[in-house]
């Protein structure tokens, strides 16, 4: 298992689209598997009609809106539990949605929850993501700062090698419809650049109720 440092909450408490394109090459890790983080989104709560917080508090949005340095995952298409890391100051409701990442450590475990598919698609799109590290929506609100003490599993954002800036490309957010979705005023997302793991740009799709 890797040793590097757990970045400290400090590292956190800043506006999501700083913390953002930071986070890349950072490692994570939660049972048994770590990551390099090569995709990311930033959200910034009720300035942010991307945002699943821009209306206010709801109980499934509540961990966005306490501290820095703690978990926020969701379901999302029927199958799916995207994982999001909560970041900025308490209230703001601000977090960076991880996207995508290389598998560094448990490939077995990998290989077996994502049922056969290539390796390239272990983690590539958020769903995949949060499938290969096993977390769910029970694992919304954790404090991955601190250790969880006398807990089985903990998970754990470390230091791993930054990307430097040169090689971070930004652009609009995957799947965001609406004002949100406007590239040039939320040019939001984050990737390394060339990196095969990197999931595809779609754009928004407004959903009308039948």
């Amino acid at each position: 298992m890797r040793t590097d440092a757990r970045l400290p909450r400090s590292f956190f408490a800043r506006p999501s689209v700083e913390v953002a394109p930071e986070l890349l090459g950072r490692h994570l890790s939660f049972g048994g598997v770590t990551v390099r983080l090569t995709e990311v989104e930033a959200y910034a709560g009720g300035l942010d009609p991307g945002s699943h917080a821009f209306r206010g508090p709801t109980p499934r949005t509540e961990p966005m809106f306490g501290p820095p340095g703690f978990t926020y995952v969701y379901f999302t298409y029927g199958h799916h539990w995207c994982v999001n890391l909560v970041v900025g100051e308490v209230g703001s409701a601000s977090a960076v949605l991880l996207r995508a990442g290389e598998v560094l450590e448990g490939h077995d475990l990998v290989r077996s929850r994502r049922g056969g598919v290539r390796e390239r698609d272990w983690t590539r799109g958020p769903g995949r993501l949060g499938q290969a590290l096993a977390l769910s929506g029970k694992h919304s609100g954790l404090d991955f700062c601190l250790p969880s003490l006398g807990a089985p599993i903990d998970l754990v954002v470390s230091e791993g090698a930054p990307v430097p800036r040169a090689d971070v490309a930004v652009g609009p957010r995957v799947g965001v419809s609406g004002p949100g979705g406007d590239g040039q005023a939320y040019p939001w997302r984050f990737w390394v650049d060339g990196d095969p793991t990197v999931s595809a740009y779609r754009p928004g799709v407004v959903r009308r109720r039948s």
